[in-house]
């Protein structure tokens, strides 16, 4: 197990360096972040003596080497347009993304995973298969116009819920939290809800396939001989066996949701690290974009370590295939 934790470390590391090379290459191809900070109308001297500060004429190499070495603290710079460190300004916008980006996985493995069970249990069922055909309409539509057409319903015409911002914020500690205010929880339903009709479909096919392939097992059998009610063989027997898979493809969704929640942040100005990225992007801060790269990319990477340790966890043969893939 440990030589399997130090393998998947290993691929961890490797790309969060490559990231970092390319956030690195990112500062310095776009833009001239001396412009960018003192304006094209400086003087001569103070661009020389920003640029003396900022290292800017020190070989490119030796420049990633300080670069890695800020990181590595925790130091990812000043951002040109709020004038402000930018470790501050992503320790304030990173829990609005998280909780949007769990509520929408939440949602989406609940409404799949049921809709899955229910479409391999009875996949005769009128109902069954309208609804299934429906999730198909909800990946094809891009999320921002299920965000539009959810903020005319039901914040236009019927008034139900507020169609911008994360409502009032409780702080515990570090971390602020919209989940214990009643405006709070109002304002997250409809960003969680656009952000999860896409990954629908996807859980509900895929748990689908595998419970197919469950129910026609001889454990399923002897467990109906047995006479056990059709809901525990499916929801206690069957769906037991399809989860790792369904932990796998979560993971990685999870991932997807926190690095391309830009688009909803945006529709609904929800004030995360989307809506930060694309104000950045708008005043092409750099060390802000290279730092949103930094940060998504180390997300992926710590919640793909989790997955890999729980799908190990949960079948030891893939432990012991990547301690023989070593050894040979």
């Amino acid at each position: 197990m440990i030589a399997f934790v130090l393998s998947r470390l290993g691929h961890g590391l490797l790309v969060l360096f490559v990231v970092s090379v390319l956030a690195f290459l990112l500062g310095n191809v776009v833009g001239d972040p001396v412009a960018s900070i003192l304006g094209l109308e400086s003087a001569e001297s103070d661009r020389a003596a920003l640029r003396e500060r900022l290292r800017l004429d020190d070989p490119l190499v030796l420049r990633y080497v300080y670069y890695l070495g800020d990181l590595l603290g925790g130091r990812f710079g000043n951002s040109y347009g709020a004038q402000r460190p930018i470790a501050d300004l992503l320790a304030e916008r990173i829990p609005a993304t998280v909780e949007l980006a769990l509520t929408a996985l939440l949602l989406s493995l609940t409404l799949g995973v049921l809709l899955g069970v229910l479409a391999a249990a009875y996949p005769q069922n009128l109902l069954v298969r309208v609804v299934m055909t429906s999730s198909v309409i909800g990946v094809s539509v891009p999320t921002f116009i299920t965000g539009i057409l959810l903020i005319v319903c039901f914040s236009l015409l019927l008034g139900w819920l507020p169609s911008f911002g994360r409502g009032d914020v409780v702080q515990l500690g570090f971390w602020s939290t919209g989940l214990l205010t009643a405006s709070g929880l109002k304002s997250l339903i409809m960003p969680a809800v656009s952000l999860a009709l896409g990954q629908v479909a996807l859980v509900a096919r895929l748990t689908r396939a595998e419970m197919m392939g469950v129910l026609r097992t001889d454990y399923i059998r002897f467990a109906r001989a047995r006479g056990l009610p059709e809901r525990s063989v499916h929801f206690s027997h069957a769906l037991r066996n399809t989860l790792i898979p369904i932990i796998t493809v979560s993971g990685i969704q999870l991932g997807y949701l926190v690095a391309f929640a830009v688009v909803i942040e945006q529709v609904f100005q929800w004030p995360g690290m989307g809506l930060l990225f694309l104000q950045a992007l708008a005043q092409t801060d750099v060390p802000l974009i290279s730092a949103f790269l930094i940060v998504t990319g180390l997300f992926f990477v710590s919640i793909n370590l989790v997955v890999d340790l729980l799908y190990a966890a949960a079948d030891p043969r893939l432990r012991i295939k990547s301690v023989a893939e070593r050894a040979g």
